[in-house]
């Protein structure tokens, strides 16, 4: 019962229009220049240099500025590996069930090699989920354009939004103090949870992405990188029942959202709409994210198929379709992932006690 009241319970507000609308306006520019000058092929690279914004969003400007400046680097760091990997995968001839096992394999890696660089970072939001999308998104497109110019534009996203980050210090009422951010620094115990926690995602992604791979082989779905996505939402929390919860809230906001964004697709709505979506999507998935994860995942499913649309268009069913089953298999996995040890570990209490 406490899962359920927990889905429709509202957390308390802490400014959140603030890193709102610094996200929203992130994303917003450089799609609109990108439509303006013909160049939708590159908004995928231009949506994933915008995760740069979301990071530090209530933390001292120079702190910040250290978050947004890493975790921008790092994203940019993902963003090469992957348009590189579907290259060379094109170069030697891997393609069709081989690429789909070879991407399944790489997102794995990337799913532990990520979480355990941004929990030593001490980043936030955690986890490696926003990479995950950004490696498979990007190297499942078929047709990469130049690489100069993909990497161009995820840098000037990247730019722009620590310069969006830094902007509120010219408000003299919103400027915080600059210093040098403190070392970080990990004892033991946290260095053995980081590589522990690396280790859940590894396996969560892996197990999710695997089954997801096997389906859509059998099925005919496709993205199966959402199951993978999808998989580690779970490993975020402070309880084996709130990660669950977490599941759920993410299935049940998958099919809000699916809902919201067929019926922005009945409109037929031209590409500037589809920006100005994006950028609302963008400004509402930040108020909610950190107070009301359901309502937060109404807003983060069209902003991320929407992306997927400019980049590659696709049948919009189909697009919808792989969605919510990837996403079941996905969170399905992850909470399987989570409950399992607390299992294990009650099982041992009870043979010992026996």
């Amino acid at each position: 019962m406490k899962a359920v009241a927990e889905m429709f319970t509202m957390g308390p507000g802490n400014k959140d229009h603030h890193p709102a609308l610094r996200c929203a306006v992130g994303v917003f520019v450089p799609l609109i220049t990108l439509m303006l000058i013909g160049r939708l092929d590159l908004a995928v690279f231009a949506s994933f240099g915008a995760f740069t914004g979301i990071y530090g969003r209530n933390e001292p400007h120079s702190v910040r500025f250290r978050s947004q400046l890493r975790a921008g680097g790092f994203m940019l760091f993902v963003i090469l590996l992957a348009t590189l990997t579907a290259r060379l995968a094109h170069s030697w001839g891997i393609e069709g069930v081989t690429y789909s096992w070879l991407l399944t394999a790489a997102t794995t890696l990337v799913a532990g090699g990520c979480s355990v660089v941004v929990a030593a970072w001490r980043l936030r939001p955690g986890g490696s989920l926003f990479h995950i999308f950004a490696f498979a998104a990007i190297a499942s497109i078929p047709a990469q354009p130049p690489l100069g110019e993909a990497l161009l534009v995820a840098v000037g996203t990247t730019v722009l939004c620590l310069a969006i980050g830094m902007s509120a210090r010219v408000v003299k009422s919103h400027r915080t103090p600059w210093k040098r951010p403190p070392p970080i620094r990990h004892i033991p115990a946290e260095r053995r949870a980081i590589w522990l926690e690396g280790g859940g995602y590894l396996v969560a992604a892996g197990l999710a992405g695997t089954i997801a791979t096997l389906v859509g082989e059998r099925l005919g779905f496709g993205h199966t990188y959402w199951a993978m996505v999808a998989a580690v939402v779970p490993l975020v929390g402070h309880s084996t029942r709130h990660r669950v919860s977490r599941g759920i809230q993410r299935i049940a906001g998958t099919v809000l959202g699916l809902v919201l964004l067929a019926g922005i697709l009945w409109l037929n709505p031209a590409p500037w709409v589809m920006v100005l979506v994006i950028a609302v999507c963008q400004f509402g998935a930040e108020m909610f994210i950190a107070r009301q994860y359901l309502v937060a995942q109404v807003f983060v499913t069209p902003l991320a198929l929407f992306a997927t649309l400019l980049a590659a268009p696709v049948d919009p069913a189909l697009l919808l379709r792989d969605r919510i089953v990837e996403t079941v298999i996905g969170a399905a996995v992850g909470a399987a992932v989570v409950v399992a040890p607390a299992l294990w570990h009650r099982a041992g209490i009870r043979r010992a006690a026996s």
